[in-house]
């Protein structure tokens, strides 16, 4: 009897145990199986913000790409009564460099029948034969209170734009600050050094066309915006060779 009181006491001991270690993992498996899934919730919920952040990060640098090449195609276009008359004088200006040992890159162009609110400055790329920048330009006032359209004269302190070929010469610091200096080439500009005609930039000429209205007027230099300044100053150092200026009608 006493044998049997013991075996049955330890049977109850034992599938104690057994039921007790069997809560034991279930009770740790539970407790696992939500972490991991958890985990697995978070991951999914960090890659697909990663993935949205990309796509976001990807979409704002195109979106500036696509606006530097709209303005590039606004900066470049040329009236299609100029384009012509350009074109043969770009090529005047290329045989004149080959002869006299000016740049053959790139020649400015500056169209004086146009209306000052209108770009009528034009960097032409001679290898290309092709416009690549264009702005907006000011002339000389002829010392009169304001002149919507152009007048031009040679004589020494006219206030007048020239009209001819000039080289574009030595950078420096002026009245106006950062300068270049002109050097007339034809009869009709010869006295530009001596009028200390320049290309500089000037606060009161926009980036922007504004036509139908007028631009401001210099005495006599080649007067840009500051930021078109700062593109001629680029292309200009960046030249093994003076380039030609060309100032026309």
């Amino acid at each position: 009897m006493k044998n049997q009181f013991i075996s049955y006491l330890s049977t109850a001991v034992f599938s104690l145990i057994i039921f007790s270690c069997s809560d034991l993992g279930k009770s740790s498996l539970d407790k696992t199986v939500p972490e991991i899934k958890e985990r697995k919730e978070e991951h999914a919920k960090v890659k697909k913000t990663r993935k949205k952040i990309l796509l976001t990060n990807h979409r704002r640098t195109e979106e500036p790409t696509a606006k530097i090449k709209s303005n590039q195609a606004e900066e470049v276009a040329v009236p299609a009564e100029s384009s012509s008359i350009m074109n043969i004088l770009a090529k005047k200006v290329n045989n004149y460099a080959i002869e006299n040992g000016y740049s053959t890159e790139y020649c400015f162009l500056v169209d004086m029948s146009i209306p000052s609110g209108r770009k009528r400055f034009f960097v032409y790329d001679l290898q290309q034969n092709a416009v690549v920048q264009s702005a907006l330009a000011a002339h000389g006032s002829c010392n009169e209170t304001f002149l919507s359209r152009a007048k031009f004269s040679n004589a020494a302190n006219c206030g007048c734009s020239s009209l001819g070929k000039y080289k574009v010469g030595e950078f420096y610091r002026g009245k106006y600050g950062r300068s270049f200096r002109l050097y007339g080439l034809d009869n009709s500009n010869s006295n530009a050094y001596k009028r200390a005609i320049v290309i500089h930039g000037y606060d009161c000429v926009p980036d922007r066309e504004i036509y139908p209205m007028v631009l401001c007027n210099s005495l006599g230099c080649v007067m840009v915006s500051h930021h078109f300044f700062e593109t001629l100053s680029r292309i200009i150092e960046k030249s093994g060779k003076p380039i030609v200026l060309w100032l026309y009608e």
